[in-house]
């Protein structure tokens, strides 16, 4: 027995205390591990939340976008014109999904929209951008010559398209087309008298055409 003593050794007479303090830090690290694995589950399930809540969202959005979009397209063309936004099925992020833009104006077939005219794809993209604007309408909206690509016709309805939202919103619209021009309520435009000096000048056309 004095053999198997002595084979020991000497007792370490600060194993009690070095135990409490490893113990302590044990406690500590798991403490923290425990933390961090809850605000893991924590933020995975705030994540499904809002990836939920944003699917939600944007599925309602788009159909109200899609049925403006209708809407607005058929006024700038004609009624029994076909139009459509079509969001790609059987995926797993519908926010990740391609949205395809289907328009076919009397008269033609186009397999995409890169076959339509010039003006076409203008008074597309207008109605788009309107049936976007429409969901949430703001009080002022400016418009920088997104008429340029139009001709007479198309000027005259995207100016009728303008008036009927005007009752909600005031348009500024930067052109060149003396037809849009001559749609508006005031011109206003930008003079040099001098050389280096420049001057704006308003035209309110209700007294021109009384003027006149």
């Amino acid at each position: 027995l004095r053999q198997k003593l002595n084979n020991i050794g000497e007792v370490n007479a600060l194993a009690i205390d070095e135990y409490k303090e490893e113990k302590e830090r044990l406690d500590f690290y798991e403490e923290q591990i425990k933390d961090l694995t809850e605000a893991e589950d924590q933020l995975l399930k705030t994540i499904d939340e809002i990836n939920n809540t944003a699917t939600e969202r944007f599925n309602a959005t788009f159909e109200k976008i899609r049925v403006n979009f209708q809407t607005v397209f058929k006024t700038l063309f004609f009624e029994d014109d076909k139009c459509d936004l079509l969001i790609e099925q059987d995926v797993d992020d519908p926010l990740e999904a391609k949205i395809e833009i289907l328009a076919q104006p009397r008269g033609k077939r186009p397999s995409g929209i890169s076959q339509l005219s010039g003006g076409e794809k203008t008074l597309t993209a207008i109605a788009l951008l309107f049936a976007i604007y429409l969901v949430k309408p703001s009080p002022f909206c400016v418009l920088d010559e997104v008429d340029a690509p139009l001709d007479d016709a198309n000027i005259e309805r995207f100016a009728n398209m303008i008036k009927s939202f005007s009752k909600e919103t005031q348009f500024i619209i930067i052109t060149h087309n003396k037809k849009t021009m001559s749609k508006a309520e005031m011109m206003y435009g930008v003079t040099m008298p001098e050389t280096g000096v420049s001057r704006l000048v308003g035209v309110k056309m209700d007294d021109v055409d009384d003027a006149a």
